[in-house]
């Protein structure tokens, strides 16, 4: 076959779209990529042959006249590059990005597979879905029974490699002696979270060494407060999770996927603003199943509490509670669906 794959904006889309598109790959099917000027752009041609579209970020709360613009051109770039690119099948991971490409698709015949990473769907996978051959997802949640009947869970597609603890630490430029506490804020990182928890995990550093993505932007002004205090603008995410005894961090689907892969327990703080509050509602599922601690951004101050009341017994307990969302085998599933229902 020939897949496009669609999806973009931020890394919880695009990669895992990467993931699925290498296990196609493997199964002897031409892949290439659809996306606009997001993350996608950076980081999709070192995998496969990208093609560019213009898309438009619909806000939510206001008509913004310029981003209608760029969706109609969208759409224009969508129906030239399917009559161009001739797929037999796409798959689209979500995002503003997605939406173009995949509703071209639909309205010329091709069949559209669709994953959502969150435990709601999308603004753009709530447009496709009624069109779409599948519906994949990351969580099970409940949809309404039009959907359902074309739904499966099938986990999130993330890269499945391991570094040897040690080995992680010693790459990071960390003490393989001592356990890491990683602060995560997302690909493009959390201003609030480089403001305040330095300070709240100062007191800290004398039982773990802190490893802090902080985004590229704000790595200047964050500021360390001792030795143990690691920052760095972008981490290998592989390197990271496979240092980390502990983590803190949004609560977007890629991140806790990759906790679940990893098994590290996690205090949650999701973006309040995240678009249809889907950040909320993933730590609500994480931590219902005991896999997490859930605090609200206004809660940053309890953290320090949070910390110290999860001795080996629940952190254990926590990792155990993980095992439920591994996301193991996920790309080749969603693969092999793909195949199947073509």
């Amino acid at each position: 076959m020939r897949v496009v794959l669609t999806g973009g904006g931020t890394g919880g889309h695009v990669y895992p779209a990467l993931a699925v598109g290498h296990a196609l790959k493997q199964r002897g099917h031409e892949v290439a990529y659809v996306g606009a000027d997001g993350l996608e752009a950076r980081v999709v041609p070192e995998h496969f042959p990208f093609h560019r579209l213009r898309a438009g970020k619909l806000d939510r709360t206001g008509l913004r006249p310029r981003e209608l613009v760029k969706a109609g051109l969208g759409l224009w770039d969508g129906f030239r590059l399917v009559r161009r690119l001739k797929p037999d099948a796409v798959l689209a991971t979500g995002g503003f990005a997605a939406f173009p490409f995949a509703f071209a698709a639909e309205t010329l015949g091709v069949p559209v597979f669709l994953h959502e990473q969150n435990a709601r769907l999308g603004l753009a996978n709530r447009w496709l879905a009624p069109r779409a051959r599948r519906l994949f997802l990351a969580v099970p949640f409940t949809l309404p029974p039009a959907l359902e009947k074309k739904a499966e869970t099938v986990g999130m597609p993330i890269v499945e490699k391991r570094v040897e603890r040690e080995a992680a630490k010693r790459a990071l430029g960390l003490d393989p002696d001592r356990p890491v506490l990683l602060v995560l804020g997302g690909s493009q990182g959390a201003k609030v979270f480089n403001e305040k928890l330095p300070e709240l995990l100062g007191p800290f550093l004398e039982r773990f060494q802190v490893l802090h993505q902080t985004g590229p932007r704000w790595l200047e002004a964050t500021r360390a407060p001792g030795p143990g205090y690691h920052l760095a603008g972008y981490l290998n995410t592989v390197l990271a999770w496979s240092a980390a005894d502990l983590a803190v961090t949004r609560a977007g689907a890629m991140t806790l996927a990759e906790a679940a892969y990893y098994r590290v327990p996690l205090v949650l703080v999701p973006l309040p603003t995240a678009a249809d509050d889907h950040q909320r509602k993933n730590a609500r599922l994480y931590a219902e199943a005991g896999a997490a601690v859930y605090l609200e951004q206004l809660e940053l101050e309890r953290l320090p509490e949070v910390l110290l009341s999860l001795d080996e017994a629940r952190l254990e307990a926590m990792r155990n509670a993980l095992a439920r969302f591994d996301p193991r085998g996920s790309a080749e599933r969603i693969a092999a669906r793909i195949e199947e229902l073509w």
